[in-house]
């Protein structure tokens, strides 16, 4: 039950954001769209309100066949470059929906991480230098995170106090609720607030999807 009841409001909450982002770039068949960490492309698929010459790049190669039958170009990343194998400005728009809450270090390394100072150094280096590549690739960008302060986790479908913990304390709290919740995960994660968008995205305006009242996910955009 709790299972259907998230990916209804986890499908209303997209088809907001598909209409936010066509909302905001005229597309067109030979607008260029880089989907970074987009999987199988199939959210980027269910965005587009008709076609687009769009390059699916992501870590998985499982994933990057299936956007390969959707007709998608693809781009195999090792999540390790600093630098994205692209030219400057190489496409109209970037859309991006959340990847960089995760994009804080090597995640073996990461995942299970309790010093907080290191944790959060690495992460700010990381989170900079992908905001940076995204935003020199592209003449456009869409980029969504999950909001840090929505009252539910999404990661892991905990309360809003799990990401307020020190992560000494986290990490082993997720590792138990991990054995029982029905939303298990591995706390690669760094959710970010308004604040810290705008410090990644200093030239884009930063929108707020709200659901129920609150402020659910943060989207910084550029238009081109």
């Amino acid at each position: 039950m709790l299972w259907k009841l998230f990916r209804k409001f986890s499908g209303r909450s997209r088809a907001k954001r598909a209409q936010m982002f066509r909302d905001s770039f005229p597309i067109g068949p030979e607008t260029t769209i880089l989907d970074l960490g987009g999987g199988t492309g199939g959210h980027i698929a269910s965005v587009l309100g008709g076609p687009a010459a769009v390059t699916v790049a992501d870590i998985s190669e499982s994933d990057l066949a299936e956007a390969a039958k959707r007709g998608f170009r693809t781009v195999q990343l090792t999540g390790d470059e600093d630098v994205l194998p692209f030219d400057d400005g190489a496409f109209d728009i970037v859309f991006c929906s959340s990847v960089i809450e995760h994009v804080t270090g090597p995640k073996e390394e990461m995942r299970w991480m309790t010093d907080d100072r290191r944790f959060n150094d690495m992460a700010d280096r990381f989170q900079g230098q992908f905001a940076s590549e995204l935003r020199r690739v592209s003449k456009g960008y869409f980029v969504q995170t999950p909001y840090k302060y929505f009252p539910v986790e999404s990661h892991s479908w905990l309360p809003v106090f799990i990401v307020m913990m020190p992560r000494w304390m986290m990490v082993p709290t997720i590792r138990f609720t991990n054995r029982f919740w029905p939303k298990g995960t591995r706390p690669d994660f760094r959710l970010l607030t308004r604040r810290g968008m705008q410090d990644l995205f200093p030239d884009a305006s930063i929108l707020e999807e709200r659901s129920g009242g609150f402020t659910k996910s943060l989207i910084a955009v550029r238009k081109g």
